[in-house]
């Protein structure tokens, strides 16, 4: 197995509400498929800061702050689910419920069995006075009830409870979606918990515990880099591409990205790819570096090498 880097995050992430952040070479697995990788040009934001200025935003009620810094979150990473959930909820704070609805189908086709992102969608239609707004409902009541007595028996029929109400003629109470997202602190036990949780093989509940992470974090490409390597280790290549290629595309030399989408390609037998993430490490380690050093020995390999 390849190793995991050790210069990891926790100081990132806790100051992650700073003007800049110092991406770290993260760690995780790497993508595949065909020989080409994201573009070069950094995003004109840096996606994590602004989502956690968004955070901040939310919580002090300056909605109209919060969906200009979750906007360009979403421009910086429009795979973010999260990013576009919160959007969801800024817009949906100034009773814009066409950007709200906008914002909330966006986070569903990302992530299709979200309850918060049906309840924000369902909220925004029963604003626009919309009758899809009862598709919604319908969607979170079957979801209530499958889930019986579960962890969220009690989210669901507060979501569901919140859709009537925007559906129900007359005085709305506050139907903004309430900030459901913990602080760095939580951030940063869940982060640990995740790395822990790799180095044991337990790959299905790192992805929970990165899961947890990146809610209190946004698009974080060490975040994405982890979110990868699990989903490559447990076998979902085209799932740790799509990953690798989200954390490439925010951080383009973020070294651990680089090598481990590297050797996912060698996994899939593509050692040109492979080679090209090799001589895109070797321009950025003008002395040669720990990432550039494994994936060359991957690639002489043509597989995992031995330990």
């Amino acid at each position: 197995m390849a190793k995991l880097h050790s210069a990891l995050v926790l100081g990132v992430l806790v100051s992650l509400g700073g003007a800049s952040v110092a991406w770290s070479s993260g760690g995780g697995g790497g993508g595949g498929g065909g020989g080409d990788f994201p573009s070069a040009s950094a995003p004109a934001y840096d996606p994590a800061a602004e989502y956690v200025k968004g955070v901040a935003a939310l919580n002090a009620q300056d909605y109209k702050g919060a969906a200009r810094a979750f906007g360009h979150v979403t421009e910086a990473a429009p795979a973010n689910p999260e990013a576009w959930r919160l959007l969801g909820a800024a817009k949906s704070g100034t009773s814009d419920w066409k950007g709200a609805k906008r914002a909330f189908e966006k986070a569903i086709k990302i992530e299709p069995d979200s309850a918060l992102a049906h309840r924000g969608l369902g909220v925004a239609l029963g604003g626009l006075k919309d009758p899809k707004a009862q598709d919604e409902l319908t969607w979170l009541k079957a979801k209530a009830a499958g889930c019986g007595s579960c962890a969220d028996a009690d989210s669901l029929k507060a979501a569901a409870g919140a859709v009537e109400a925007a559906m129900t003629p007359g005085p709305k109470a506050e139907l903004a979606a309430p900030m459901l997202f913990a602080g760095p602190q939580a951030g940063d036990a869940a982060y640990v918990q995740a790395v822990s949780l790799i180095n044991e093989h337990r790959y299905g509940a790192a992805l929970t515990s990165l899961a947890r992470a990146r809610a209190s974090f946004g698009p974080h490409p060490d975040i994405l880099t982890y979110q990868g390597y699990s989903w490559r280790k447990l076998g979902a290549y085209d799932q740790a591409e799509s990953y690798y290629r989200q954390a490439l595309a925010i951080a383009p030399n973020h070294r651990g990205a680089t090598e481990y989408y590297g050797e996912l390609k060698v996994e899939r037998g593509d050692l040109a790819g492979a080679k090209v993430m090799l001589a895109k490490l070797d321009r950025q380690c003008a002395f040669g570096c720990p990432e550039a050093e494994e994936l060359r020995r991957w690639i002489d390999a043509g597989h995992e090498p031995s330990s």
